[in-house]
């Protein structure tokens, strides 16, 4: 149930191997950001908030049901030993009217308290401090106790109106069960009307004023959801059904719109509410939220019937080949001389209004992006990370942005063959975004975690946060400073005697053999009995975070393995982690090729990662890719790095003959060698046909 800023939730948890349960409610404030949850023997059918957010009721699915109380607790104030079905809150009380009342008697109370011969000036102050202090000492000892009201039926179809006021609940009155009306499904309430629904699909009308009743069968399936319209006055409301849904006009009693599955639309709805007071939202199984007028008629609109003050980019809304040649062509354009943004002047013998589509895709680029695109000076990794961007493909952005980053680190390594500490403070200056993570290059990684430990040693403030803080400062080498965290420990811990021998340890570990021999053995063994976190960092202690990242890979933390490697390994022994991982990610099992691809990418290597798209037939990524790669020299020349990139023109070239982008596929079918000689003849012919046709 949800009311203004309170959200009730309930959870209902089996035990295993009996027939018991348990039943938690938890509730959400959001002003205060406090949930509270109340333990309960019996599994809860559904619950309810009142409209004043004071009281909820619960319904137990066997047994009664109990109206309770929250402000500061949940108190149990009534329970009601009936079979309970379904309930509703009025929307009317007596709050407003209430709350008049007692700030007009706080006022006349402070006006009396004044004395009448004291300065206007001194009254004025007084009058506003002592209204003041009767506000605040009523918000503390006072609870205001509105008159609320809420309805229920039972497993008959019987109607009861109960009062809530305070902690007093009253039986108000009863309405007899309808002889035309199945089992109620659902209840709704406002004003003078209440409206049951039922397994038939009939809707009863019930005046509260008249006592009169009016049952409207439907003739659809069951009813499973009633609202009301927002607003005073307003008597529309919303019935759900299994195959559709229906505005009624509660005053008038008669249909004012319908909606049904397979008939109006071909999708099914899955829920409904009003968003206004005069339109409704409905979610569907398609996955969409839609927002209705009232006559519930399609809102929907093709996109070129819409009258647009500027076009639109959005490449999706094209036919998927010609979205994927029109990509193929803001990518590269190494047939012609210089770029172009003119779709017509090009070999691809297409519909013309599919060519008119695409050209006006084309047209609806910004300035900016045009002059980028046609810059001969914009490299062909900056073109594949912003048609990425344009075309919002989160994988592909993450691939060329880490390719590019390390691509470019290449290329400036290798010509003027600068020093390690040259390259490092480069590195350093242009590092990959953090939010890469592991990612990253490991000196700017382990800088980062340093920093990030820094200032969760800043603001700890409990014993648990502390010790995290000294945990990760003995994996990241900074003994020194854990060793002073682990001397805080007050002498009342329970842990103040394991924390004192650890920093001991930590202080007087030397690198001489027995010393090691004993430590491995005692991590080695307390690894082999389930405590492994404190295995891994004796193992560091003694710098052998090798052979703890290699027992954090066996136990299955890959990615805790992954972050020591980074944080204390050379090169060449992180490399050797990240590797494993990578065996791992690609396995049947895990089956995460496209995670393993960016961990490959960060060490650099390159022709494993081509291999990769191709065995997952990224088929233009793979191309791109590979020629990017000879441009920046990062393949060495050899027959297989050939016979690579021959079999990358050849795919490629077939992929844009598939999308009709002949003039593409010729260029990539000549590269391809003897491999796309017969691509290229079939290519050339159709090529010709084309012309003889369009003389003819």
């Amino acid at each position: 149930g949800v009311r203004a800023d309170i959200f009730l939730s309930s959870s209902l948890l089996m035990a295993q191997n009996t027939q018991s349960a348990y039943n938690l409610l938890f509730l959400l404030v959001r002003i205060c950001p406090r949930l509270g949850w109340m333990g309960c023997e019996q599994p809860d059918l559904v619950g309810d908030v009142a409209f004043i957010a004071v009281e909820l009721d619960r319904v137990i699915l066997e047994g009664p049901f109990q109206l309770k109380r929250f402000c500061n607790s949940m108190i149990c104030i009534f329970h009601f030993f009936l079979n309970k079905f379904l309930q509703e809150w009025s929307p009317s009380h007596n709050l407003k009217s209430l709350r008049k009342k007692q700030l007009a008697a706080r006022e006349a109370m402070a006006r009396q308290t004044v004395a009448s011969d004291t300065e206007v000036s001194s009254v004025e102050s007084s009058v506003i401090s002592l209204l003041q202090e009767a506000e605040s000492k009523s918000e503390l000892s006072q609870n205001i106790s509105a008159r609320e009201h809420f309805v229920f039926t039972d497993a008959d179809g019987q109607v009861y109106h109960l009062t809530v006021e305070g902690n007093s609940v009253k039986d108000s009155a009863r309405i007899p069960p309808d002889g035309s009306m199945g089992s109620i499904t659902c209840i709704a309430w406002k004003g003078d009307t209440l409206v049951l629904g039922d397994v038939d699909g009939n809707l009863n009308f019930w005046d509260l004023k008249a006592r009169v009743s009016r049952g409207i069968p439907t003739h659809r399936s069951w009813v499973k959801k009633i609202r009301f319209a927002p607003g005073k006055g307003n008597q529309k409301l919303i019935a759900m059904y299994n195959d559709g849904a229906e505005v009624w006009d509660s005053k008038e009693v008669q249909m004012v719109s319908s909606l049904r599955s397979g008939r109006n639309v071909n999708y099914r709805i899955l829920d409904v509410d009003w968003c206004t007071s005069d339109k409704v939202i409905l979610a569907s199984d398609d996955g969409c939220i839609r927002v209705l007028e009232m006559s519930m008629k399609p809102s929907c609109i093709r996109m070129d019937e819409q009258d647009l003050l500027e076009p639109a980019w959005c490449p999706y809304l094209l036919v998927p080949r010609a979205s994927l040649a029109l990509k193929a062509f803001l990518l590269h354009q190494p047939w012609n001389e210089k770029y172009s943004l003119d779709v017509m002047n090009i070999d691809y013998p297409e519909d013309e209004n599919i060519k008119n589509l695409i050209q006006e895709q084309l047209n609806s680029l910004s300035n900016d992006i045009k002059k980028l695109l046609l810059d001969p000076e914009f490299t062909l990794l900056q073109r594949c990370l912003l048609i990425a961007r344009l075309y919002g493909d989160e994988s592909e952005l993450h691939f060329w942005t880490i390719a590019a980053h390390y691509l470019h680190s290449l290329s400036q390594e290798k010509p003027a063959k600068p020093t390690d500490a040259v390259i490092l403070q480069e590195q350093l200056v242009n590092p990959l975004d953090i939010c890469y993570d592991i990612l990253c290059e490991s000196h700017y990684f382990q800088k980062f975690q340093l920093e990030r430990v820094n200032l969760q040693e800043v603001k700890r403030s409990t014993y648990d946060h502390t010790r995290k803080c000294a945990d990760q400062l003995l994996l990241l080498g900074q003994t020194d400073r854990a060793v002073q965290l682990l001397l805080e420990t007050s002498s009342e811990n329970a842990h103040y005697y394991c924390d004192s021998l650890k920093a001991c340890l930590v202080t007087t570990v030397t690198s001489s053999g027995p010393s090691q021999s004993t430590i491995k053995l005692v991590a080695t063994n307390m690894i082999a009995n389930g405590k492994l976190s404190e295995g891994v960092q004796l193992l560091c202690l003694i710098d052998k975070a090798a052979d703890a990242c290699r027992y954090l890979q066996t136990y299955g933390e890959w990615n805790r393995a992954a972050w020591l490697a980074k944080v204390r390994l050379n090169s060449e022994e992180c490399a050797d982690v990240l590797k494993r991982w990578v065996d791992h990610l690609c396995s049947p099992q895990i089956n995460q090729k496209s995670k393993a691809i960016l961990v490959l990418l960060s060490l650099g290597c390159f022709t494993k990662v081509a291999e990769m798209l191709h065995s997952m037939r990224y088929i233009d990524r793979a191309a791109l890719f590979v020629e990017a790669c000879l441009k920046y020299g990062a393949f060495e020349v050899n027959d297989d790095t050939n016979i690579l990139f021959l079999k990358s023109c050849l795919y490629y070239a077939r992929g844009l003959k598939l999308l009709g982008f002949r003039q593409g596929a010729i260029f990539y079918a000549s590269k391809a060698g003897e491999a796309g000689k017969d691509l290229l003849v079939e290519l050339k012919q159709l090529k010709g046909e084309a012309m003889e046709a369009t003389e003819e």
